[in-house]
């Protein structure tokens, strides 16, 4: 009897860029090595995300967003969760003050991070209650979407992921919670590609591809530019099982440089 797979979640990515004048790469992405007691990719490099809440799409967020987006926008809970998420994650916000329309400074943030970031973490408030408090505007317009993949069939927990990119806030320090992340790196795509490799750090599949994606690029302007023109393909790895071992598959339509790739340890379904 098949198994019918575990329902999928709607989640958020965010790949929050800058520019970098080192050996390998010219743009670097903000990446957190998650705690070994989560149940998804535990102790691996991720980038900041996770599931999209219920007051991600509050009603009262419409006076809240630029008047460039779209209120029908149907990506536009998976956006309010990678700016809560970037808020909650690495105390990055991108926000706008409402009277001034200027990014939020790092004085203006390091309050806010005190006063809000631990209730919205454990759901006491939701994004609206600061963006009204705060007199915010979410600047959804500085996220280029570009990636979609969805959890393999065989996980246990499966989540329809949105990913996006943004370039940091010049003045905010990115920094890891310690809760959800025990620690974080400003880190060159073909640099993590490298010491994945020695094997420095663990980064899944997903994860890996999107890094690589980033090398493409000379700076983060570009990586903006760039994936704002990506034709997004909707990416769901399926496992096949051969002599040599187990290995995922994903769509060459997806555009990344492998189609085959042997099924990461921590993603094994068979695994304890």
């Amino acid at each position: 009897m098949t198994k019918t797979p575990s329902p999928l979640k709607p989640a958020a990515t965010v790949l929050l860029v800058r520019d970098c004048d080192k050996e390998l790469d010219k743009l670097e992405v903000f990446m957190v090595v998650r705690h070994h007691q989560i149940d998804f990719a535990s102790g691996a490099l991720v980038f900041p995300g996770g599931k999209v809440d219920e007051g991600d799409s509050a009603e009262g967020l419409s006076s809240h967003l630029p008047a460039s987006q779209a209120a029908d926008d149907p990506l536009l809970s998976f956006k309010i969760a990678s700016i809560r998420e970037a808020f909650e994650e690495c105390c990055v916000l991108l926000a706008r003050d409402k009277e001034t329309g200027s990014l939020i400074s790092a004085d203006r943030l390091n309050p806010m991070v005190d006063q809000y970031r631990k209730d919205m973490q454990s759901g006491k408030i939701d994004i609206l209650s600061m963006a009204q408090a705060e007199n915010l505007e979410l600047a959804t317009d500085l996220l280029a979407h570009y990636s979609h993949w969805l959890t393999p069939t065989f996980m246990p927990k499966r989540f329809d992921t949105h990913f996006f990119v943004a370039k940091a806030p010049a003045e905010q320090l990115a920094v890891h919670d310690g809760e959800e992340s025990v620690d974080s790196v400003w880190i060159g795509p073909n640099e993590a590609q490298q010491e994945a490799k020695a094997g420095k750090y663990t980064i899944i599949f997903p994860t890996l591809m999107n890094v690589e994606y980033l090398g493409r690029f000379g700076s983060a302007d570009e990586a903006i530019d760039g994936s704002r023109k990506t034709k997004t393909v909707s990416v769901l790895p399926v496992m096949e099982e051969t002599e040599d071992g187990k290995f995922l598959n994903i769509p060459a339509e997806a555009g990344y440089s492998i189609t085959r790739r042997p099924v990461d340890p921590l993603m094994d379904p068979a695994r304890k």
